[in-house]
């Protein structure tokens, strides 16, 4: 399955397709044979877009940076070091998106996210989350909504401001699809959180 994925990327290269690559690292689903920094560099050699969070980095690629995740609070140069550093390692990637998330407790999360695309760092607006109902599906969230952003949006800054409010919504809805439409995103993106119903 590994060397089936390799081919897949390699293929959409060949072929002129842009390739993003969700990390995304389960234990628990990392039956390959293989060590995930065996296998993930391989695929991210023909990736032009990476969608992350530092987990994810150190154990899919081996890139590790000094955060305390229990810490509730994100050390945003750590982050830019972090992107620098999976950016210098693979020079065929053109960006990278983290979420970032600051864990207070299991039902009140801080939410943003980051992207660095060579060139400029950007820092997301950060999401107080309270009474969060599933957060199944949020990294999936973001990786669709960045990738709905940067084709559909007029700068990088705009589709990580998107790709995170779309994620921040999905902490709101049951299950492990987001039900949320673009101009319910766009609302929230544009500070309208009160969750008033427009009529």
């Amino acid at each position: 399955m590994a060397e089936q994925s390799v081919v897949a990327v390699k293929t959409a290269k060949e072929r002129g397709l842009l390739v993003s690559c969700d990390l995304n690292y389960r234990a628990k689903l990392w039956k390959y044979g293989k060590l995930p920094t065996e296998v993930m560099p391989q695929i991210i050699h023909y990736a032009d877009i990476i969608i992350a969070n530092e987990e994810d980095c150190q154990k899919a690629l081996g890139i590790e940076i000094d955060v305390d995740l229990g810490a509730g609070h994100i050390d945003e140069k750590k982050y830019k070091r972090l992107t620098e550093h999976v950016l210098q390692t693979y020079p065929n990637v053109m960006l990278i998106g983290i979420t970032l998330r600051e864990s207070i407790s299991a039902s009140s999360n801080r939410w943003s996210a980051c992207l660095n695309n060579r060139e400029d760092f950007y820092v997301s607006r950060k999401y107080e989350i309270n009474n969060i109902v599933d957060r199944v599906g949020t990294g999936d969230s973001f990786a669709a909504g960045l990738i709905y952003g940067l084709s559909k949006l007029s700068s990088e800054k705009d589709a990580l401001e998107y790709a995170t409010a779309a994620s921040c919504l999905k902490h709101s809805i049951e299950g492990d699809l987001n039900l949320s439409s673009p101009s319910e995103i766009n609302a929230l993106g544009e500070g309208q959180s009160s969750g008033r119903i427009s009529r």
